[in-house]
């Protein structure tokens, strides 16, 4: 059962070599976070869980292979990273356990104290697991109220106008906080290190001056309800362009629609922890709101 698991890992690590990128931190730990688990008691005593952990590591080096390092990458890294440690982490327990029946009184305690530092450090791995899980849950449901995407400027999510603003106005709309509650969880939830630009956008009707005013307005009321839903206020600015940077064609309602967008941009950290935005390619349809 260990060889299939070596072998498993040896044909994920063999193809992610033919990656023109590097790999990301992530993948290298969970590379060798597998290898120790492999090369511990856990292929004796939890295969089942060694073989969920070798499984997720597999799609890691697949989507990495695939698509170089992007956030997914990263995130199915951490899981499986976490999957790992908890395979090694069941063994021993189980190993201890077996030991301390044939231990003296005196070896006897000594083991039990062993024993409950293993489990303890089980519960807290599968309170990781969990909070990964839930994260990423929240992560992906974004993709159902708004286009997230993955530009060199960082993760984009970007909210149509209409579903936050009543035409020529900055007030949010009362639909609007359950997308933005949506936003800021996901956003707490993920790469805590990370900054954050607000970025307001109008189309090409009105002025110049009214537009800019308008797109700073309705950029700070968004950061103001991120910074009062989790996000530290030191970690998000905000920025207004008025109708610079359009996405599409403002000489029809349609372009004009997408042109009137806020856009939340979450630069990459140095570091990354925890999971991070998924991308996607997923274009939001809008209404037309000035």
């Amino acid at each position: 059962m260990r060889n299939t698991f070596i072998s498993t890992v040896a044909l994920t690590l063999a193809a992610a070599a033919c990656s023109l990128s590097m790999p990301p931190p992530q993948l290298v730990d969970a590379r060798a976070a597998y290898t120790k688990a492999a090369d511990g008691p856990a292929a004796r005593l939890d295969p089942a869980g060694l073989h969920v952990a070798a499984e997720q590591l597999a799609l890691a080096e697949r989507t990495f292979d695939k698509d170089g390092d992007t956030p997914l990458v990263r995130d199915e890294a951490y899981v499986a990273e976490r999957r790992a440690e908890l395979a090694e982490v069941q063994a021993r327990t189980v190993e201890s356990d077996r030991k301390a029946g044939q231990l003296t009184q005196e070896a006897q305690e000594t083991q039990a104290r062993e024993l409950e530092s293993a489990r303890t450090q089980l519960s807290q791995t599968q309170k990781q697991l969990a909070v990964t899980a839930a994260a990423m849950n929240e992560l992906a449901a974004l993709k159902t109220i708004q286009a997230v995407k993955q530009e060199e400027r960082g993760t984009v999510i970007t909210l149509s106008g209409s579903v936050l603003f009543a035409s020529a106005k900055d007030d949010l709309l009362p639909s609007a906080e359950e997308t933005l509650g949506r936003v800021a969880l996901a956003l707490s939830k993920s790469d805590p290190g990370s900054n954050i630009i607000v970025q307001g956008y109008t189309d090409s009707q009105g002025n110049d001056a009214f537009n800019e005013a308008l797109s700073q307005r309705r950029a700070e009321r968004v950061r103001a309800f991120l910074t009062t839903h989790g996000i530290a206020s030191d970690r998000v600015r905000a920025e207004g362009f008025g109708r610079s940077t359009p996405v599409a064609d403002n000489g029809t309602a349609e372009g004009r629609a997408n042109n009137r967008r806020v856009e939340i941009v979450v630069e990459p950290s140095k570091v990354s922890s925890g999971p991070s935005l998924p991308a996607t390619t997923t274009t939001t349809s809008t209404t037309t709101v000035h």
